[in-house]
């Protein structure tokens, strides 16, 4: 994941005011009620194993949490101070303290999912390949190939570059996020983003939009049988 501001580590002073909150992008109820709606359609079920790539402070992970059966949510980000918020505040926040075990949750920055030992149905990538360089993002979709089960599904978000070059900057609508070619927040044609499958189990479907209001795109890698 990205070394830019996010990997700041946040004091409990900061915590206690919600600046975690702000931290991951704020919108806290719309964004994270947005992606339990578009996995439900996308057939999560209360049974369904998810891992939550980039969980943060648990922003959808409250969401999650309270749909899905009691040890079926595990979540992994680069920010210690992130999962703390999420797991000591934001969870007895939403009355859900106790209901997700903390070994479920995972800082690591290098996107190995493989740890916790479980083969994924599902894993969601919402506002991650946003941050990463092109390297970063066939290093990521390599190492959640090997946790996410055959048939499993991995949906990942993007600022989209339509055309046929890559231009240096857009701005997107709704939301007015710039996003540029070579540095964060970047953007990506989708062409491109299926090409760093290569060699690897995914097969990718562009879903485009899903209802983000800053104007991110989806698709959807389905992991193949090898």
């Amino acid at each position: 994941m990205p070394d830019n501001a996010y990997g700041r580590e946040l004091t409990p002073e900061e915590i206690a005011a919600g600046v975690h909150r702000d931290m991951v992008g704020g919108m806290w109820e719309e964004v994270g009620r947005l992606q339990l709606d578009f996995l439900q359609r996308e057939g999560l079920a209360p049974g369904s194993t998810l891992l939550d790539v980039g969980c943060g402070c648990l922003r959808a992970g409250v969401h999650f949490v309270r749909f899905l059966e009691p040890g079926r949510y595990y979540g992994i980000d680069v920010n210690a101070s992130l999962v703390r918020a999420g797991l000591e505040h934001e969870l007895p926040r939403a009355g859900l303290a106790g209901r997700l075990p903390p070994d479920h949750l995972l800082v690591n920055g290098a996107f190995e999912g493989r740890r916790f030992g479980v083969a994924f149905d599902y894993a969601l990538a919402q506002s991650v390949f946003t941050h990463l360089p092109a390297a970063q993002i066939a290093g990521a979709l390599r190492e959640l190939a090997r946790c996410v089960r055959p048939g499993g599904r991995l949906y990942a978000t993007f600022f989209e570059c339509a055309g046929r070059q890559v231009p240096e900057s857009l701005v997107h609508e709704p939301g007015g996020v710039t996003s540029f070619r070579d540095r964060d927040p970047f953007h990506y044609r989708f062409r491109d983003l299926a090409a760093s499958c290569a060699g690897l189990p995914w097969n990718p479907l562009y879903l485009g939009g899903w209802g983000h209001p800053r104007d991110q795109r989806m698709i959807r890698f389905e992991r193949t049988r090898e």
